[in-house]
């Protein structure tokens, strides 16, 4: 389990916050599975190999050239490793479609990844995408949006 929580902290200090990217070859089977978890949406496994893990990564660092994630917590059970996690950066880059913000954003996530010969075979990964689209500016803050919603159902009885 010890050599499991290595091979996911290297994924987090070396491959996201040293940037060596070539790292994903090492550490990810070729047939990982990524389950991204998103609130009321069937979470469906999408074909995620070194190539792919690469890619996601330099595009992150595009929008956030300083980002930088912070393992909070972090435990293992058999072949998971449960991590939470805290990723810091600010948007001085485009990024999935938006322009720059210049926005400082501060983002919680959730990872449990499955290791099999020492390497991540599957990952189930859960972030607090809501907040990050408030810090950016692109939603409404959570407070005035309940106040929308008040308003518009006062208006509809």
């Amino acid at each position: 389990m010890e050599d499991n929580k290595r091979v996911v902290t290297r994924f987090v200090e070396e491959l996201w916050n040293e940037r060596k990217l070539e790292l994903a070859d090492v550490i990810f089977d070729d047939n990982c599975q990524t389950h991204q978890l998103r609130s009321g949406s069937p979470t469906v496994p999408v074909p995620r190999g070194p190539a792919a893990i690469r890619a996601h990564v330099a595009d992150w660092l595009s929008g956030f050239p300083d980002l930088r994630i912070t393992i909070e917590q972090m435990f293992a059970e058999g072949d998971l490793v449960f991590s939470q996690l805290s990723m810091d950066g600010t948007q001085t880059g485009g990024w999935l479609g938006l322009p720059p913000t210049q926005k400082r954003v501060n983002i919680r996530m959730a990872t449990v990844h499955r290791l099999q010969c020492g390497k991540i075979v599957e990952d189930w990964v859960l972030v607090k995408s809501f907040g990050l689209f408030q810090q950016l500016g692109v939603l409404a803050p959570t407070q005035n949006l309940l106040v929308e919603f008040a308003q518009r159902e006062k208006a509809v009885a």
